[in-house]
């Protein structure tokens, strides 16, 4: 029969597990994990700019997972009464400490892999340079 003190330890670590739980069901969604960190890379983004960041994910993917991080309290969507509309979106306070949390998994990932850092680091350079050479030569349509 287990002692008191091994009763309270069993408690106290399945306590520590339990809040997890439901925040690891939000940022397990294939997108909020990249959407969190892209708005953390920015003060805000408006949904086309996250798309052009979030390379691959669809319009209703986005939209979608983008409701459901804000109704978690980790991302605020800023409606500007404009024409055409205007919608911004940012971080939290919630969604800053989420990021800040995750930035060691994020720093351990690129440290554990060298060839997806390497890879990453190239795409993220062939940006760049392309972002670069298109504000010095503006296309003419």
């Amino acid at each position: 029969m287990p002692t008191e003190s091994k009763r309270k330890q069993r408690l106290v670590e399945h306590l520590q597990v339990c809040p997890v739980r439901g925040i690891i069901d939000v940022i397990s969604k294939k997108w909020a994990f990249f959407i969190i960190s892209v708005l953390g890379n920015h003060e805000n983004l408006r949904f086309k700019g996250l798309m052009k960041e979030l390379e691959g994910v669809s319009p209703k993917t986005l939209s979608d997972t983008l409701k459901i991080l804000e109704k978690e309290g980790l991302v605020r969507k800023k409606a500007f009464n404009e024409i055409p509309p205007r919608v911004e979106y940012s971080l939290s306070d919630d969604g800053k400490e989420l990021r800040k949390a995750i930035m060691p998994l994020l720093q351990w990932a690129a440290k554990r892999s060298d060839t997806a850092s390497e890879k990453c680091a190239l795409k993220c350079h062939n940006e760049a340079t392309k972002q670069h050479s298109s504000s010095e030569h503006p296309r003419i349509s």
